[in-house]
Formats: C-alpha cells, sequence, structure tokens
C-alpha cells in the first residue's frame, strides 16, 4: 500500500471547524478567536499514513494535527503481538513523533486512514494566536488527557478473560463517543473489521469473529451497513460473561 499523499487547502477558522474549541469564549472575544484562530487543511485519503516531519520555515507544528473528521488508526508492532489505536474528530496527533518512538526495541509504528480524514496544522502562528484565549488551549489540553484515558481502558480491557466480553465493552466504550442513540438502540457508524477490532481488544480476528456471534446470539450486538447496533444495557450483559 503506498503512503498517503496529502493535499493541501486554504486556511480555515479552527472555530468554524471544531465549535467546541471556543466554548469558553462569547461575544467579541469568540469572534476575534473566529478570524484569526486559522490553519492549513490537508486531505487524507485512505490508506497509508506517512505525515512528512514538519520541518518548514515556521518551525513546524507546536501542537499537532487536529482531526476534523474521518478515521485514523495508530498500530504498534511488537514481538509479532500489534496493538491498534482508534483517532477521530477532535484528536490532536503527531505521528512523526513515532519515528524513534520504540528504539532500541525490535517493533514499529504505522499509521493508516481508515476513512477519509482532514486534519488541521496547528503550527507555531495558531499556538502564539491561541495563547490570548487560554480556554481554546484548555480545551487541547484536555482532549489530550482524554486520549491517554482511553488508551488505559483499552489496555484493562485486553486483561479481561472472555473475548466476547472484551469486545462488548470496547462497543460499548466506541459508542461512548461515536455513538448515536435511536429507537432500535445504540448505533456505532464505525465499519470496523474483525482484525482491527482484535487489535484493538488483544485478540486474534478468529477469536473476535466467534465473540461477535456469541453476542449477535444473546441478542447484545447486531452488524449494520456501516458499523454496529448495540442493544440492551452493558451493566446487566456483563456479570454474565465475566
Amino acid at each position: 500500500m503506498s503512503p498517503t499523499t496529502t493535499q493541501q487547502r486554504p486556511l480555515i477558522s479552527i472555530l468554524d471547524a471544531d465549535p467546541e474549541l471556543g466554548a469558553g469564549l462569547t461575544g467579541d472575544a469568540r469572534e476575534l478567536a473566529r478570524r484569526h484562530a486559522v490553519a492549513h487543511v490537508h486531505a487524507l485519503p485512505t490508506g497509508a499514513l506517512d505525515f512528512p516531519s514538519p520541518h518548514g520555515d515556521n518551525g513546524g507544528p507546536a501542537v499537532g494535527l487536529l482531526v476534523l473528521d474521518g478515521l485514523i488508526t495508530r498500530d504498534v508492532e511488537l514481538a509479532k503481538r500489534s496493538t491498534t489505536e482508534l483517532l477521530g474528530q477532535g484528536d490532536v496527533i503527531r505521528p512523526w513523533d513515532d519515528e524513534q518512538s520504540l528504539e532500541p526495541l525490535p517493533g514499529s509504528v504505522s499509521w493508516s486512514v481508515l476513512e477519509p480524514a482532514r486534519v488541521a496544522v496547528l503550527d507555531r502562528r495558531f499556538a502564539a494566536v491561541a495563547g490570548r484565549w487560554p480556554s481554546m488551549l484548555d480545551t487541547l489540553v484536555g482532549r489530550t488527557v482524554r486520549r491517554s484515558r482511553q488508551l488505559s481502558v483499552q489496555r484493562a480491557i485486553a486483561q479481561v478473560p472472555r473475548v466476547d466480553a472484551r469486545v462488548l465493552v470496547l462497543l460499548w466504550l466506541l459508542a461512548d463517543r461515536w455513538g448515536r442513540v435511536s429507537p432500535q438502540g445504540v448505533r456505532v457508524p464505525l465499519a470496523l473489521t474483525h482484525e482491527t477490532i482484535g487489535k484493538l481488544v488483544g485478540a486474534r480476528r478468529p477469536s473476535v469473529t466467534t465473540a461477535l456471534g456469541v453476542l449477535a446470539r444473546r441478542g447484545l450486538v447486531e452488524r449494520t451497513d456501516n458499523g454496529w447496533l448495540l442493544h440492551g444495557d452493558p451493566q446487566d450483559a456483563l456479570p454474565e460473561l465475566l
């Protein structure tokens, strides 16, 4: 698979693209931030993501890349085993920091775009401008903390003995962020393969396939055209699976 190429687009207002970053601003302050806190956007088609190291004239991003939409994975392979981190709208990533992250261990880190994505380059200019409104930086820092907490939960999920329980907990964890409540249940619009789910929960693909079959027969999980439909209350189902 060839590395993903990036296509730079005109400057956009970060608050227009991600209104949550302006949650602490009102009136004139919000309008000033909307006009001056801008960033270049890169479109990322599906495939391997190989974002170049930021060594431009402006010193490169001081913050990183803000994911505006789409779905991205970060895969870490070590000792012939791999684990995956799922990233999407609102996450801040720095793919270039992985160039030496595993040295001297015999492992590798790779990034992939599962669904076409857009990322905003939060460079030094953006950091200088955003510094006028600390609430914006508070929100960005909060998201990096959220990401670390989600990874901690994912590690805990991988320690659960039964694979069907791992998969059910993972799907509800994803539903907490991406899910949408409907009359039929909670819809999780993520078209994840069994292999990707396996990497997220620390299990082999065949085990995940079997686990999803068990959950489907129990009426807890249903596959849809664009993701998953969750039924019931995990608080009721999990005790029987643990």
